[in-house]
């Protein structure tokens, strides 16, 4: 099947085996455990610390938000795509490499609100480059196949080498503190390693004419977009929808790790129960694609939502490491699927020429939101003393981003 892509469709693809190494060894597991079991050394409680954890993500997210409309207005002019993309590429990957140099909690939050910046702002112009490498017809199957890419090779290859330094490394004399450290760097090399085809094969297709004064044109025509509001409502109908329910997913994402932990589940468990989570993810990517073909694309990413609110209570009541395999196999079903389709869908929606302005939408809606989730989160958790209740606060924005979905997006919201 991947034979049938271009060269450009599978360079693209390919850049999410390369990230999604971050994504599974820096976001969802091994730095959040290693942050916390550093916090514990500095006499910081394991509420406190998950508070920390969440604040941390919704001040980096915060950065990102403010500067993907101008970044991604920035981006439409020729050439400045890929400029930017590789700018904010190389800031993540050598912000994750740092992380291997220090032991200090505070100083590894700082390091990796900085390796946020860097991976989100290059994924808003990576995202953008969609349009560029493939037709609207095959939007969904190379985004979903981008996503289940990423989950059977690049999450699960450099976590399982982690994983094993972690557990075995002492048999040839590695400690558990150096062997969380080489896989923060063997995250950043394989990142830089496999970001290659997309640097070098995917180009800017769709643009708009290089001019003077760029920073202030793209502020100007930020304006003009926001003034023809009426002109894109089924867009921005779906982003606020999107704003609530993929905030819900990222929460969910970033705190997985640090909540199993609070609730009592071991670190090798919770290890191995995402890489679980990686495995599964694959095919379930790749259904979603398919199934959106069959069922419509609005409606697997309904299904998606129902599972994640299935998904948030049965984190409630979670008391046990068995339980918490349940969930993160509840989690694998639907994370990449409802995370591609939303991709492809926005990307249908919006006009080739303005893409990257338009994806700086897609970016802020989720980036903000994902300030909310986070700190949803932490403060729930922080009020009453249980991190549970900060899960189940999460659920409240599945269902305000499903109910936009269901009532509020038309059907063919031009897709």
């Amino acid at each position: 099947m991947f034979k049938s892509f271009t060269r450009e469709e599978k360079s693209w693809i390919f850049y999410d085996w390369a990230n999604s190494a971050y994504s599974v060894v820096i976001t969802a597991s091994i730095l959040p455990i290693f942050f916390k079991t550093m916090a514990k050394a500095g006499g910081i409680n394991p509420n406190m610390a998950d508070s920390y954890w969440g604040y941390a993500n919704s001040a980096a997210t915060l950065i990102v938000a403010i500067l993907a409309p101008i970044l991604g207005a920035i981006g439409d002019y020729k050439g400045k795509k890929m400029q930017l993309f590789r700018f904010f590429f190389i800031i993540g990957v050598l912000s994750t490499a740092a992380l291997s140099f220090t032991d200090q909690w505070a100083l590894i939050l700082i390091i990796y609100m900085i390796t946020i910046v860097g991976f989100s702002a290059a994924n808003l112009f990576y995202d953008a480059f969609l349009i560029d490498v493939t037709s609207a017809e095959r939007m969904d199957l190379v985004s979903t196949y981008g996503f289940a890419l990423g989950y059977i090779g690049g999450s699960t290859i450099p976590f399982i080498i982690s994983i094993g330094l972690i557990l075995f490394g002492s048999k040839i004399g590695i400690g558990s503190s150096l062997a969380v450290k080489i896989s923060f760097m063997l995250t950043a090399v394989w990142w830089t390693v496999f970001a290659v085809p997309m640097l070098k094969n995917v180009k800017q297709l769709y643009y708009i004419e290089s001019e003077e004064n760029i920073i202030g044109k793209s502020f100007l025509r930020l304006y003009k977009t926001f003034m023809n509001i009426k002109e894109y409502k089924s867009v921005f109908i779906f982003l606020l929808a999107y704003f609530f329910y993929i905030d819900g997913v990222n929460t969910i994402i970033r705190m997985a790790t640090v909540y199993g932990d609070s609730v009592g589940v071991g670190s090798n468990s919770l290890l191995l129960a995402l890489l679980m989570t990686q495995i599964v993810a694959f095919p379930f990517a790749i259904i979603y694609g398919k199934l959106a073909k069959k069922v419509g694309t609005r409606n697997m990413l309904l299904i998606g939502i129902v599972m994640y609110i299935i998904i948030c209570f049965v984190a409630y009541n979670m008391k046990s490491a068995v339980e918490f395999w349940i969930l993160a196999f509840l989690v694998a079903t639907s994370q990449g699927g409802i995370q591609a389709l939303s991709r492809s869908y926005f990307g249908k929606m919006i006009p080739k020429e303005k893409a990257n302005e338009f994806f700086g939408f897609y970016d802020i809606f989720g980036k903000f939101a994902a300030i909310m989730g986070p700190a949803l989160y932490a403060f729930f958790s922080q009020i009453t003393g249980q991190s549970r209740y900060g899960v189940l606060s999460v659920m409240l924005l599945f269902i305000v981003g499903g109910g936009i979905m269901l009532f509020a997006v038309p059907r063919d919201a031009g897709v």
